[in-house]
């Protein structure tokens, strides 16, 4: 299960669990992930989760912006379309950080080494 860790100065405040194929962010309760902040839409952006292609237990987490005003940022760099997501990567709206923390991410790259030493 992957995790979304809210930083303020860069200690975590809150974990999310991103459980859902499709997961919402933004200033509206309805939201999965509600972000109180003035500078966060409404509807902001979108955490979608879907099966690796090569390796159907593990899965993939995209980012996707909603043409929000502010916009939403992995590692500094804008999110202008759909966007994979690594364990450990930086994302902000607004002035909002968030850790992204998918350890399976982490075995997955462990067993490719290994079979790509082995083959």
């Amino acid at each position: 299960m992957a995790i979304l860790a809210q930083l303020v100065d860069d200690v975590v405040v809150h974990k999310f669990d991103i459980k859902a194929a499709s997961t919402t962010l933004g200033r509206r309760p309805s939201n999965d992930i509600v972000i109180d902040d003035s500078a966060i839409s409404s509807l902001h952006a979108y955490i979608i989760q879907q099966p690796n292609p090569d390796f159907p237990e593990y899965f993939e987490f995209f980012l996707e912006d909603n043409q929000s005003t502010n916009g939403s940022f992995i590692n500094d760099l804008p999110v202008t379309s759909r966007k994979l997501l690594h364990h450990n990567d930086i994302i902000r709206f607004g002035w909002n950080k968030f850790k992204f923390i998918n350890d399976s991410e982490a075995d997955l790259e462990a067993t490719v080494h290994m079979l790509n030493k082995t083959l």
